[in-house]
C-alpha cells in the first residue's frame, strides 16, 4: 500500500511538474502572440513613414527639377524674343532706307541726286542690320535637361526588408560562474562580417529551465559588447539562477535573442533575525549596531503600568537592562544580558558557504562565527561547546582571538578590514579569511551534529553583513591545501553535541 502510494505520489509530482511546464509555454505563446500583434502595427507603422518620406523626397525633387527647366525655359524665351525685337527693328528700318534708295534712282537733279545719295551712304553705314549678329543666342534643344530613371526605378524596385543577423548561440558548457562572477560565450551560426555589437540580457530567478514569462524580474540590459564574450562581475547570488539572451546587431538593426540560456547560480543568502536579537542591537536585513538605548521605552510602557498611581524613583533593580519584565523579555530564543547576539535567519545543513562582515572603525567589540540555534538566551559567542568564533575587542587595547567552549586562542596579526567566514559543514570546518587578500586567518576542525546558523556579537558599534557570495576560487585552493594543517588548535577542537 505504501508502495503503491508513493509511486502515485511521484506520478502526481511528475504531471504536476509537466502541467507547470506546459503552462510556462502557454504563457510563452500569449505573451509572443500579443508581441506579434504589437510589433506588426509598430513595423507597419514605420513602413508608411519610409514611404511617405520617400513619396515627400520625390515631390521635392519633382519641384526642384520641374523649377529648373521652367527657369530654362524662360531663359532661352526671354533670349530669343530680345533678338528677335532686334531682328525686326533693323528690319524694318532697312526696308525704309531701301524704299528711300530706290526713290532716289528717280532724282533728275544731279545736286539733289548726290545729296540723296550720301544720306543713303550715312545711313547705310550706321544701320542696325549691318550691326546684327545672325546667329540665335540660345538653342532650342532641352535634352540637357532630360531625366532617365531607370537605374532609380531599379533600385526602388529592389527595395527590401533590412538585412537581419541571425540569433546568436549560448552554450552553457562555454559559460562560467565564479567568485560571484558570470562569464557568458556565445558564437554565430554562419560567420557575419557585418556585426558591429551585441547586446545582452540578463535576469535573476529561481525557476530551471526556460524563463517564465510572469513573475520574473525584468530583463537587464547592456549594450555595445564588441566581442562574442562577456563577463558580470561584483555579482551577489540571492537567486539559484540567471537567465542570459544575447542578440547581434549590425549598422541598421538589431537580429532575433538566442535562445535563453540558464546557469546556476547559488550562493547561501541570508538575514539578520531581529526576532532573536538582544533588545539593545538595532537590526536591519544585513546590518546591526548596538544600541544602548534599546527596549528602554517598551520597558518603561511596562514599568509605567506597574507603577501606576507609585511616587518615587524606580529601583535600579527595575531599570536595569539585564532584569526587564517577562513582556519585554519576548520570546525564549530573544538573547538578553550582557549576550549582545543577533544570529542569521537560515540554518545551514550541508555544503561548503561563504560570507563576510566588515566592522565600523569604532567598532569596540564585536565577534563573528556560527552556533547550533539551541544556544541560550543568556550565552555569549565562543562561550559555549555548541558555538565557534572570531572575537575582536579594541576597548582600552586591541585583542583578536580565535574562540570555542570559553578558550581562547590569541591570533598574532592584524584585524582586517572585512573578515570572510567559511562553513564547510559536511567536513565539519569552519574557517576565517582576510575578505581582502584571502589569507587564512583561524580554522576550526570539529562534527557538527545539528544544523548550524551564523552568529554575531557587536558592542558599541555596528557590523555589516555581506551574503549571496559563492565560496571563492582562492578559498577552495587554500581548503584543499591546508586541511586543517594550520591555523587549527587541539584546545580548541571538539565535537559538539
Amino acid at each position: 500500500m505504501d508502495t503503491q502510494k508513493e509511486a502515485l505520489q511521484r506520478i502526481i509530482t511528475t504531471l504536476a511538474n509537466k502541467n507547470d511546464e506546459i503552462q510556462n509555454f502557454i504563457d510563452t505563446l500569449n505573451h509572443r502572440l500579443k508581441g506579434v500583434q504589437v510589433n506588426s502595427t509598430k513595423v507597419l507603422s514605420e513602413l508608411d513613414e519610409e514611404f511617405d518620406s520617400l513619396y515627400s523626397l520625390l515631390d521635392e525633387m519633382k519641384e526642384k527639377m520641374t523649377n529648373s527647366i521652367k527657369q530654362e525655359q524662360a531663359y532661352k524665351t526671354q533670349e530669343m524674343q530680345n533678338q528677335l525685337g532686334q531682328c525686326t527693328n533693323a528690319m524694318e528700318s532697312s526696308e525704309e532706307l531701301l524704299e528711300f534708295a530706290s526713290r532716289s534712282l528717280d532724282i533728275k537733279e544731279p545736286e539733289e541726286f548726290n545729296k540723296a545719295a550720301r544720306q543713303i551712304k550715312d545711313r547705310v553705314t550706321m544701320a542696325a542690320a549691318f550691326r546684327l549678329c545672325l546667329k540665335p543666342k540660345v538653342s532650342e534643344n532641352m535634352t540637357h535637361l532630360m531625366v532617365d530613371f531607370s537605374q532609380e526605378r531599379q533600385m526602388i524596385q529592389s527595395l527590401q526588408f533590412l538585412p537581419v543577423p541571425k540569433a546568436p548561440e549560448i552554450d552553457p558548457a562555454d559559460c562560467m560562474v565564479a567568485d560571484n562572477c558570470v562569464t557568458v560565450t556565445w558564437r554565430m551560426p554562419d560567420e557575419d562580417n557585418k556585426i558591429d555589437h551585441y547586446v545582452l540580457e540578463y535576469r535573476k530567478t529561481n525557476y530551471d529551465g526556460l524563463p517564465r514569462v510572469k513573475d520574473e524580474r525584468c530583463w537587464e540590459l547592456i549594450d555595445n559588447i564588441k566581442n562574442a564574450e562577456y563577463t558580470l562581475s561584483g555579482l551577489k547570488f540571492d537567486s539559484k539562477y540567471m537567465n542570459f539572451r544575447v542578440r547581434a546587431c549590425n549598422k541598421a538593426t538589431a537580429g532575433e535573442y538566442s535562445d535563453p540560456a540558464t546557469l546556476e547560480t547559488k550562493a547561501l543568502t541570508f538575514a539578520l533575525d531581529n526576532t532573536s536579537s538582544h533588545l539593545n542591537l538595532k537590526v536591519e536585513d544585513s546590518y546591526v549596531e548596538w544600541d544602548p538605548t534599546g527596549g528602554k521605552s517598551q520597558e518603561n510602557k511596562v514599568k509605567g503600568k506597574d507603577n501606576k498611581g507609585r511616587s518615587g524613583t524606580p529601583s535600579p533593580k527595575r531599570t536595569s537592562v539585564t532584569a526587564r519584565p517577562a513582556m519585554v523579555r519576548g520570546s525564549r530564543d530573544r538573547f538578553t544580558g550582557e549576550s549582545y547576539t543577533v544570529l542569521g535567519d537560515t540554518t545551514i545543513e550541508s555544503g561548503q558557504h561563504y560570507w563576510e562582515v566588515k566592522a565600523q572603525k569604532e567598532c569596540k567589540s564585536y565577534s563573528v562565527g556560527i552556533s547550533y540555534k539551541s544556544i541560550g538566551k543568556f550565552d555569549q559567542l565562543g562561550k559555549t561547546n555548541i558555538s565557534w568564533c572570531l572575537h575582536v575587542n579594541n576597548w582600552l587595547q586591541t585583542t583578536f582571538a580565535a574562540k570555542h567552549n570559553n578558550k581562547a586562542k590569541a591570533l598574532e596579526m592584524t584585524v582586517p578590514d572585512r573578515i570572510g567566514v567559511y562553513c564547510d559543514f559536511d567536513g565539519g570546518q569552519l574557517s576565517f579569511y582576510n575578505a581582502e587578500t584571502k589569507q587564512l586567518i583561524y580554522s576550526f576542525k570539529t562534527k557538527f551534529t545539528q544544523p548550524v546558523v551564523p552568529g554575531f556579537m557587536v558592542w558599541c558599534g555596528g557590523l555589516t553583513l555581506y551574503t549571496g557570495l559563492q565560496v571563492p576560487s582562492a578559498v577552495k585552493t587554500l581548503q584543499k591545501a591546508e586541511n586543517g594543517m594550520s591555523g587549527s588548535s587541539s584546545s580548541l577542537t571538539s565535537v559538539a553535541q
